[in-house]
């Protein structure tokens, strides 16, 4: 179950990553046209949201890999199913459903992380 979840989280981790640094260092404009739910939100509200994302990557792998605070591990994949919900929410709402698969995708790799890691550290 291990190896599952460190191959979950290394894959989560590099995705979101990369997500989080292009929503960063991309002026708004330039995102637009790859994510076009931007248009809804703020140029802060979108650097916002890139940062959870690069914290989440790094919240995944960091801790459990050091043993500080390993508790950050699952923690950083609850946030990031958060971040897949409210995701799943803006695109129905600007009716971008077909695009939901992924995030659903997404949640359901941040779900297994969550749940595997927590029931890691509980010994059961």
């Amino acid at each position: 179950m291990d190896i599952a979840l460190w191959i979950a989280s290394g894959i989560l981790a590099a995705a979101y990553l990369a997500a989080g640094l292009i929503k960063l260092i991309r002026p708004k404009p330039q995102l637009k046209s790859m994510l076009p739910w931007t248009e809804d939100f703020a140029p802060a509200t979108i650097k916002l949201i890139g940062a959870v994302e690069l914290l989440g990557a790094v919240g995944l792998i960091v801790p459990w890999a050091t043993g500080i605070l390993p508790v950050l591990t699952p923690l950083a994949a609850t946030g990031l199913v958060i971040v897949q919900v409210s995701a799943i929410v803006t695109h129905v709402r600007r009716g971008e459903a077909k695009v939901t698969p992924f995030n659903v995708t997404m949640l359901a790799v941040a779900l297994f992380i969550a749940i595997g890691r927590f029931v890691q550290l509980a010994g059961v």
